[in-house]
């Protein structure tokens, strides 16, 4: 199963897809597309919907996974992220058929990590040593892969339950604490 992660952004979005077949991760592609960032938003909003559906056409994943809203200082910032992100899930339900979901900042990190209040750094040891040795170019990709990896582990809760918010998981930590340990002797 093709896993497209999204980490939506109105500068920049990290995008990261991954193939799972309910026991392995294996990493397939993951980057970064920046948008022209001195264009406004209401014009910058057509280029990230047409990027974001190329994305998705390139790949043809079989579900996509975003990062739900997260609260930012700045009102006007989290309006611009709000609507490239409508931009973005409105690009991925071209398909009427595509299935999309939405997880927690915390339960991404808790997924991955084994803590929801896990940094930067942490995600992307724990990426490397689930996908192999990876150098991110920026966070959003990481953050990416790591929101594709936390639907495959939550994919069965969450479509058992039908809320990507109330998934929980033990995470991939737990199962890989045996690779923690040998990374640190």
């Amino acid at each position: 199963m093709l896993i497209l992660g999204i980490d939506p952004g109105s500068r920049k979005s990290g995008y990261g897809l991954i193939d799972f077949d309910q026991k392995n991760f294996r990493y397939i592609d993951s980057g970064v597309i920046h948008y022209d960032s001195k264009k406004e938003i209401i014009v910058r909003l057509k280029e990230i919907y047409e990027t974001s559906l190329e994305l998705v056409n390139k790949f043809k994943p079989d579900e996509i996974a975003f990062e739900s809203l997260i609260l930012v200082k700045s009102p006007t910032s989290l309006m611009k992220l709000a609507q490239a992100r409508g931009a973005i899930i409105s690009a991925c339900h071209k398909n009427p058929n595509q299935k999309v979901f939405e997880y927690s900042p915390n339960l991404i990190k808790s997924s991955v990590s084994g803590h929801g209040h896990a940094d930067k750094t942490s995600i992307q040891k724990m990426l490397s040593l689930t996908l192999g040795q990876r150098k991110f170019s920026t966070d959003d990709e990481s953050d990416a892969l790591a929101i594709a990896i936390c639907h495959a582990i939550n994919r069965n809760r969450v479509i058992a339950s039908g809320k990507g918010k109330s998934a929980r998981s033990n995470g991939m930590a737990s199962s890989l604490s045996h690779k923690i340990k040998e990374s640190h002797l």
